[in-house]
């Protein structure tokens, strides 16, 4: 599962700077401002939560841990429906509807179960 993570995490980093050179470079003449900024929104959060699913698979290595799984699992998730679903409303205009808010919740619930794990922690 760590493995898994750690790739995961390092794909959806690329992917996020991909996404985010494309919109800088093939988008901003074709979008309005403001599909331009939903696609720039749905970027960084992908970039941060990459980031953050990253050091998760790598405490992960040293603490086998069901809360950093569930975090791990719920930010995958959220990044899918939350920045996924504002990439397809951009690009295709699919209409998206409750995707992003429950992607968003998601991304809450992974940092949620962060905190539960570190307070599992031993003391000392």
């Amino acid at each position: 599962m760590t493995r898994i993570v750690v790739v995961l995490a390092g794909l959806s980093g690329a992917a996020s700077v991909l996404l985010g050179a494309f919109a800088a470079h093939g988008l901003r003449a074709r979008l309005s401002e403001q599909h331009l900024a939903v696609f720039q929104t749905a970027v960084h959060y992908q970039q941060w939560h990459s980031l953050a699913l990253l050091l998760v698979g790598l405490w992960l290595l040293r603490q086998s841990s069901l809360y950093l799984r569930l975090a791990s699992a719920a930010w995958l998730l959220g990044m899918l429906l939350f920045s996924g679903s504002l990439y397809a409303r951009v690009l295709w205009g699919w209409p998206v509807g409750l995707l992003t808010p429950l992607g968003g919740l998601c991304l809450v619930a992974g940092w949620l179960a962060v905190s539960l794990a570190a307070w599992r922690l031993p003391r000392g």
